[in-house]
């Protein structure tokens, strides 16, 4: 049965989810874009072109790609799986360098990142793009469409981004809506420079990188969001046209090179939520990550291309919730469902509501210098 709190809104909470609305419609955006006009930035896609990082040069003038798994071979005038590296006379560029598509202030707790500032704003820049092809993307418009299908670009070095932050007193950048992957060079810079201005990184990523190209931003990274979008070599196959495996090995080297990550699992109807593969998984996560690390279970909405299925039963991520805590996870939280319980976090130890939320506001937060307020057991993250 579904469940929502009954409860009136007060008027800095009414004020707040105005706020929230605001960002999907885009208008923060719009606000943002006065500031380009201002900082340097502009509307238009006159930004240079990036040489990409990660490639080699074959015979001829063709190329090959080595940031993710797929290491798309490219001739001369063409591009590769994700639309944005283009091969121009034997060189790769990154065509959508410093051109992004999407640029707002949201919660952290969207991304989601639970254990990471809670209650703190992002600055989040999404672009054209991505390595997969997932069929129930809600971020399709971006994902799945190239450069030139943008209705609108906007054009901001990452200097810009960064000082548009410090300005704004926002603590971390994130890179999001579509996959990071797609715009690795514009990432791996601006994170850089943030790194150095004492700004946090965060992006949330399918994780099929190559490990070099992976290690490599894991420097200036310091928290991850990881879709692991099912737990079956078939499911990544007919629904994202991708490969699980990639991504298990990039999870293990997240936690080697001691990025905070957490997991998100979309729970889509039929086929992903089967309890014997959801048990795998969350076995697995425990084994290679430790019990320690997040996992979130979301909601789908039917879209994209799976507009046919109906929104996931609350009974089902109910029972994702309790496989995941019987397999040993401490730290598992359902999503899209506003007002569930397990929308918040609570101590594995006393069993106490240690930071409550209701969809992506922060209503109160019980944790004291990484611990626990009522009984002291340290909750790992990323808290100052």
């Amino acid at each position: 049965m579904e469940r929502f709190f009954k409860e009136k809104m007060s008027r800095r909470e009414f004020f707040l989810r105005g706020i929230q609305l605001l960002a999907g419609l885009g208008i923060i955006g719009y606000f943002f874009s006065v500031f380009l006009k201002k900082s340097g930035g502009k509307m238009g896609i006159k930004a240079p072109l990036r040489e990409a990082m990660f490639y080699e040069k074959l015979k001829g003038k063709d190329v090959q790609c080595q940031i993710c798994f797929r290491k798309c071979i490219i001739k001369d005038g063409q591009r590769g799986f994700c639309r944005n590296r283009e091969n121009r006379g034997g060189k790769l560029y990154n065509i959508v360098y410093a051109k992004v598509s999407a640029l707002q202030i949201d919660p952290i707790e969207k991304e989601p990142t639970f254990h990471m500032l809670p209650g703190s704003d992002i600055l989040c820049f999404g672009t054209a793009g991505c390595n997969f092809r997932c069929k129930f993307c809600h971020n399709w418009h971006l994902s799945q469409r190239s450069l030139e299908q943008m209705s609108s670009i906007y054009e901001i070095k990452p200097e810009a981004a960064v000082d548009y932050a410090l300005k704004k007193n926002i603590l971390a950048l994130s890179f999001t809506f579509n996959d990071p992957i797609a715009f690795y060079e514009f990432v791996y810079d601006t994170a850089k420079i943030a790194k150095q201005k004492g700004l946090k990184i965060l992006w949330h990523s399918n994780c099929s990188m190559e490990p070099e190209s992976l290690r490599a931003l894991l420097k200036y990274t310091d928290a991850v969001a990881l879709d692991l979008k099912g737990f079956t070599q078939k499911f990544y196959q007919d629904i994202s046209e991708a490969k699980l495996e990639p991504v298990l090995r990039a999870a293990k080297i997240i936690k080697e090179e001691g990025v905070w990550l957490e997991i998100v699992n979309l729970v889509v109807p039929t086929l992903n939520d089967n309890p014997a593969d959801m048990r795998r998984m969350c076995s697995w996560i425990k084994d290679n990550l430790g019990e320690n690390t997040p996992i979130h279970f979301s909601r789908f909405f039917p879209n994209y291309r799976l507009t046919s299925l109906p929104p996931t039963p609350i009974p089902t991520l109910e029972r994702a919730y309790q496989i995941a805590k019987e397999s040993g996870l401490r730290f598992v939280s359902i999503g899209n469902a506003p007002g569930h319980k397990y929308n918040s976090t609570f101590c594995p130890r006393c069993g106490e509501r240690i930071i409550h939320r209701v969809h992506f506001q922060v209503l109160g937060n019980n944790i004291v210098d990484g611990k626990c307020k009522f009984c002291k057991e340290p909750i790992p993250g990323i808290w100052t």
